[in-house]
């Protein structure tokens, strides 16, 4: 009878020594259920890694002291590098803000692109970003406009990637936002300031927003107001569609 007791108080004894559930919260019983699935990303992040080589970039992304990573890096010679699972929040946006969303470390993926800032990015690269977007676009639903550079979603702290990023040739393959000049001209009384607000900008600091928009949108750097060519290209921009490609059966979430 002893080692029957045992036996049936064994189980019990089991579960109190073993580890709680990740993220399980306090005093609640875990009952698992099967009907779940990894959050999904819903930003892609670019970024540069102003070194000169991809060796220099990956010992700081792999660092335990520098505290930075990102979920791939991408070298010139168009090597592909995954460092951080995909479900897993990577350490690469930092204080950043897109719209309504303000951790975009926890909404996004990241991806290093190896480049100086100061030279044009290498075919072999560009060509192995797109074959990964494309990817990642078709595993989670990514809209287009939620392609974005590091400078966007943290114009007062980063400018990468640089001048010479290519947003126009990701913009023709899906990936981004993108109007050809000259566009319509902006209605009359057309605010600027809440248009680059309406479409992400982080506003606390203008001059930093409009900034980062002649980058990404122009190739041009400057923080002047925006003239009236660059507001009708603001506007031509938030007409643009931003919903996500058509989703394939995901249950009855």
């Amino acid at each position: 009878m002893k080692l029957r007791g045992f036996a049936l108080l064994l189980p019990t004894l089991l579960l109190a020594c073993a580890p709680l559930p990740m993220g399980r919260g306090h005093g609640a019983l875990w009952q698992p259920s099967p009907n779940f699935d990894p959050r999904r990303p819903n930003f892609v992040i670019l970024h540069q890694t102003t070194n000169d080589n991809a060796a220099k970039a990956l010992a700081t992304l792999t660092d335990p002291a520098r505290k930075v990573s990102a979920h791939y890096l991408i070298a010139r010679d168009g090597a592909v590098l995954q460092l951080v699972d995909e479900s897993a929040r990577a350490w690469h946006a930092g204080a950043s803000r897109w719209g309504g969303t303000s951790d975009l470390n926890s909404a996004s993926i990241g991806i290093e692109l190896d480049n100086t800032g100061a030279e044009p990015f290498a075919e072999p690269q560009i060509a192995a970003l797109l074959i990964l977007l494309s990817d990642l676009r078709e595993r989670y639903r990514i809209p287009a406009a939620n392609i974005l550079a590091h400078g966007d979603v943290a114009p007062t702290r980063k400018v990468d990637p640089s001048r010479f990023f290519p947003w126009r040739r990701l913009a023709q393959a899906g990936f981004g936002l993108w109007c050809e000049a000259p566009p319509p001209a902006a209605p009359a009384g057309f605010d600027a300031a809440l248009g680059l607000r309406a479409l992400g900008y982080d506003m606390a600091v203008p001059a930093a927003a409009r900034a980062t928009f002649r980058r990404h949108f122009l190739g041009q750097e400057g923080d002047a107001e925006l003239s009236d060519g660059e507001q009708a290209l603001l506007h031509c921009l938030l007409d643009q569609p931003r919903a996500a490609a058509p989703a394939a059966d995901m249950g009855s979430e």
